[in-house]
């Protein structure tokens, strides 16, 4: 087989990518670990920066996010029974759209079959080949049998545990990462969201997160052990452990009911450099991962999508190469922007072990700084909507 551009990975960075490569006639080959199924039945973060939607308008994929998605103006700060509303149209003049990830996917994959491009699923044993010549291909098994793609370049789409990363060799790669020592313990069930908006909340019980994916399903989060087994935490214990964490307007009146899903997430801040190395570039957690806070996780892979995906057009319909020069240097200018923002939210928000006296009135002065100074609730909005690419 012969393609100008090996996607690995089909979750929604290398998808979004390979429409991007559609729309413009260049020719992509996705290759996917697992099977469709398994990709659609991962229930990940679900809200959308506003370069991510513009994205999927700009593609023609947003007729269901549309319709179906919730616009946000805004969030809420909390610490105690204390509030702050961050008003996201107020500060930025935009606003972000809660629309589930699996759901972002979907879409992806419904506008990927109807342009008729290639997906090969259960590929196995992927060996990316000569990535530093011009003699690129990949090398996979199905079916108990190994198969080749001659390409031009290689797009690593396949997370952090994926085979793309590891392809650069440790000589030539920096990793930089921080392990936060709790997790978050969630959970999904089928009951009204307790606000309109989200409240993230800090309190002297620890850290709570109140979101949802639509009208009659919410996503509950609070701050837990990460070596904690979800199994051990009653439905019972964890309502009253979140009802103790946020504002008692809405302890008061949050609709509880049975979990249709409940995990335990650890948290790290990861990033790789360089991330491209010869004819191979990475994008989304294959190169950085950030703690959920900030909600930049699909984000920031969908703007690594829009560099790659401007460079590689550039490249092949202007004879331009030097976007596909710099696609590292460009992606990781933001990149670090967005792990210091979910480093930020981190901090603000979460109880530390280590936490002294000190420590947590600093943190009570950063609730207090954002409470009064409207430029602090300006830069955490604009963060928050998206830094533009």
């Amino acid at each position: 087989m012969r393609t100008q551009v090996v996607i690995i990975g089909g979750g929604p960075s290398g998808l979004l990518l390979g429409q991007h490569l559609n729309k413009a006639g260049i020719e992509n080959i996705i290759l996917e670990r697992k099977t469709k199924e398994y990709v659609l039945s991962r229930i990940r973060a679900g809200i959308l920066e506003i370069g991510t939607v513009n994205q999927l308008r700009e593609l023609g994929l947003a007729q269901r996010m549309d319709k179906e998605g919730f616009v946000h103006n805004g969030t809420v700060i909390s610490y105690n029974d204390e509030q702050i509303r961050i008003d996201f149209a107020e500060h930025t003049n935009t606003t972000v759209m809660v629309y589930g990830q699996t759901e972002v996917t979907f879409d992806l994959y419904q506008g990927r079959e109807a342009d008729g491009a290639s997906v090969i699923y259960e590929a196995e044993d992927i060996i990316l080949q000569e990535v530093k010549s011009d003699a690129t291909y990949v090398e996979f098994k199905k079916g108990g049998k190994t198969h080749k793609i001659d390409c031009d370049y290689i797009a690593g789409c396949d997370g952090f545990h994926g085979v793309s990363r590891q392809s650069i060799p440790i000589t030539h790669r920096k990793e930089f990462e921080k392990i936060y020592p709790f997790g978050w313990l969630g959970i999904l069930s089928e009951t009204k969201p307790i606000h309109e908006e989200l409240i993230y909340a800090n309190s002297d019980a620890g850290f709570a997160l109140c979101s949802m994916r639509n009208a009659n399903l919410s996503r509950y989060y609070i701050q837990c052990d990460a070596r904690d087994n979800p199994k051990e935490w009653s439905d019972q214990v964890f309502w009253e452990e979140l009802r103790r964490r946020i504002p008692t307007e809405f302890a008061d009146t949050i609709e509880m009911g049975p979990s249709i899903e409940k995990s335990v997430a650890p948290l790290r801040s990861f990033v790789c450099e360089p991330m491209q190395w010869g004819r191979l570039f990475l994008c989304g957690d294959a190169a950085h991962i950030v703690p959920p806070t900030g909600a930049k996780g699909l984000n920031t892979a969908a703007s690594d999508v829009y560099y790659l995906a401007d460079a590689l057009k550039r490249h092949y319909l202007q004879g331009d190469p030097s976007g596909v020069k710099t696609y590292s240097q460009r992606a990781l200018a933001r990149v670090w922007k967005a792990e210091r923002f979910s480093w930020w939210m981190t901090s603000l928000l979460h109880h530390f072990p280590e936490h002294s006296k000190f420590d947590q009135k600093m943190q009570m002065a950063d609730v207090a700084l954002l409470k009064s100074n409207p430029n602090a609730q300006a830069v955490l909005a604009q963060n928050y909507v998206g830094l533009p690419y």
